[in-house]
């Protein structure tokens, strides 16, 4: 069987090649095979998340898979049919649900009926976009493009435990993408968030949400900001491991939201938390841009694959960014032409698409 070669240390090198090439690879029933994984991270090959997202695509595409086990750094994927139904995949550490849905929800989305999947693993860690930004930020854009993404969240899980409980369905499956133009932010009209805590103190999140409003109005943000708060009794609570985390969302007048985000760790006082989350949706909300750093890696897949061109604006030209540009030309019959230099603002165009051309 000829395979697609994939290349896994190009780029950023990390696991997202895997996760995009696997997604893709699905969507567009392809065979493909992935050297190299992980190969630019200090422990290479493949992690309890990575093997919960390929499995889990796997199951969803009744895909025959070869080397997939710890710290393997080379898989062969073949997906065969659509299988929907319900599912239940668990990382069985504190790894990101949120990085197995960023393989998945592409293949819910061209599922031939809805699929319901719950996923058991991190909901809230490093290195990861945090369940807040998934449902407020990801999910806003997805809808934008055609996909009604339904995301529950029953419990949080925090390193090093994990234990968080989410239920994911693309209501509307199967979908037609439609392409997308936002390039610019327009002026900001109002900023949300949510601030959390569990098997802490309820002031916790409360600090969080305070440092995090006080600095956006020194730094001349004189719109509405409404921070919610979410906390658990310590006495009732079921989580596994005690945590918190903010998330920042900006609301424009063109349409775009900007998101950013914060997580509570050891010794990491809850001032310094909401701080560094403010800070980080100003230095976004700067560049006038429509996307942010690590929204504009989250949508290109699903332009890609989008019937019609597309046109984004983004406010840095991550290195994983421009790993899932070249992901996607591998994989995908598209052109994206990118106007800007590596971590600076950037315009990409995605002409000619649609996953059946």
């Amino acid at each position: 069987m000829e395979y697609i070669v994939i290349d896994g240390s190009m780029g950023e090198g990390g696991g997202q090649v895997l996760r995009i090439s696997v997604a893709l690879a699905s969507v567009l029933m392809k065979p493909i095979k992935v050297v190299n994984i992980r190969a630019k991270r200090r422990n290479p090959g493949l992690q309890s998340q990575h093997l919960t997202a390929v499995k889990a695509a796997a199951e969803l595409t009744d895909a025959a898979v070869e080397g997939l086990y710890l710290r393997s750094t080379e898989i062969t994927y073949i997906p065969r049919r659509f299988k929907p139904g319900k599912y239940v995949f668990d990382v069985g550490t504190a790894g990101s649900v949120t990085l197995v849905l960023q393989t998945i929800i592409p293949i819910l989305a061209f599922m031939p009926s809805p699929c319901e999947v719950e996923i058991r693993g991190g909901t809230d860690v490093p290195w990861s976009p945090p369940i807040d930004y998934l449902r407020n930020v990801i999910s806003y854009y997805l809808k934008l493009v055609g996909i009604e993404l339904d995301v529950k969240l029953i419990r949080r899980g925090h390193y090093p435990v994990g234990g968080g409980i989410v239920v994911a369905k693309v209501a509307n499956a199967p979908v037609k993408l439609r392409g997308l133009e936002l390039i610019e932010r327009g002026e900001v009209l109002g900023i949300k968030g949510i601030s959390h805590c569990v098997r802490l103190p309820k002031h916790v999140a409360e600090r969080q949400a305070s440092a995090a409003e006080k600095y956006l109005r020194e730094a001349g943000i004189k719109v509405p900001i409404d921070i919610g708060l979410e906390y658990y009794e310590l006495s009732s609570d079921s989580h596994l491991s005690p945590g918190s985390g903010i998330v920042l969302w900006a609301e424009t007048s063109n349409g775009a939201v900007i998101g950013s985000d914060a997580l509570g760790a050891k010794w990491k006082r809850a001032e310094e938390v909401g701080l560094e989350a403010a800070k980080k949706l100003i230095y976004e909300l700067e560049s006038k841009a429509a996307f942010d750093s690590h929204m504009s890696d989250n949508i290109i897949p699903y332009l890609a694959l989008a019937e019609g061109d597309s046109a984004i604006g983004g406010s840095s030209l991550t290195m994983h960014t421009y790993t899932v540009i070249e992901v996607v030309k591998k994989l995908v019959k598209v052109d994206i032409k990118v106007y800007g230099e590596l971590e600076k603002p950037f315009k990409a165009f995605i002409l000619g698409t649609g996953c059946y051309s």
